[in-house]
């Protein structure tokens, strides 16, 4: 077989044996750079892959002091002052209306995590003043660590500088049952 691709490629023209030797050179190429990029994608996954492992191990070690600082932030909780999120929507809706603001409230979001449970709601506010805002603020955050701010953007009010555009994630936690 060879010595017949052998007498194949000798009994050729030069400029013959130079194309043949540039599309052999080319499909080489191409093979390469395809190979190229599949090892590079191998060696990302792989480098991806033992990093997580590494993090899930971490995890996976410190589980029993986890579970103690789980535990005993839990125990400090008072589950009578959870709210779930019909509460949450109504303890804000009382804070906003009280410091006098004009709010909308989204619809609630709940996540349930085995004992605990976080509900989530968004609150916008257009044209408010600082001196509104900043009691709704305060006692919002004298609510913590019931209620609390996840997220909070604030922006001038187009046309009306003196005022603000505030955009919160508001969200609660509640104690679902005790710790066995």
């Amino acid at each position: 077989m060879i010595l017949t691709l052998r007498s194949f490629f000798l009994g050729r023209l030069l400029r013959e044996k130079i194309l043949m030797i540039a599309f052999a050179l080319g499909v080489a190429i191409f093979w390469f750079s395809s190979w190229s990029g599949r090892v590079g994608k191998f060696w990302s996954a792989q480098r991806h892959t033992t990093s997580d492992l590494k993090t899930q191990a971490l995890w996976l070690n410190n589980r029993g002091a986890i579970e103690r600082a789980g535990a005993a932030a839990t125990a400090q909780l008072n589950q009578a002052d959870t709210l779930d999120s019909n509460k949450l929507v109504a303890a804000v809706n009382g804070l906003a209306t009280d410091a006098g603001l004009k709010f909308q409230i989204g619809a609630p979001a709940d996540e349930s995590l085995g004992q605990f449970a976080v509900h989530t709601i968004p609150l916008t506010m257009s044209g408010v003043a600082w001196e509104a805002l900043l009691p709704f603020y305060v006692n919002l955050q004298r609510r913590a660590p019931y209620i609390t701010i996840e997220s909070m953007g604030v922006l001038a009010a187009p046309g009306d500088p003196k005022n603000l555009n505030v955009a919160m994630k508001i969200s609660s936690v509640e104690v679902v049952h005790s710790a066995p």
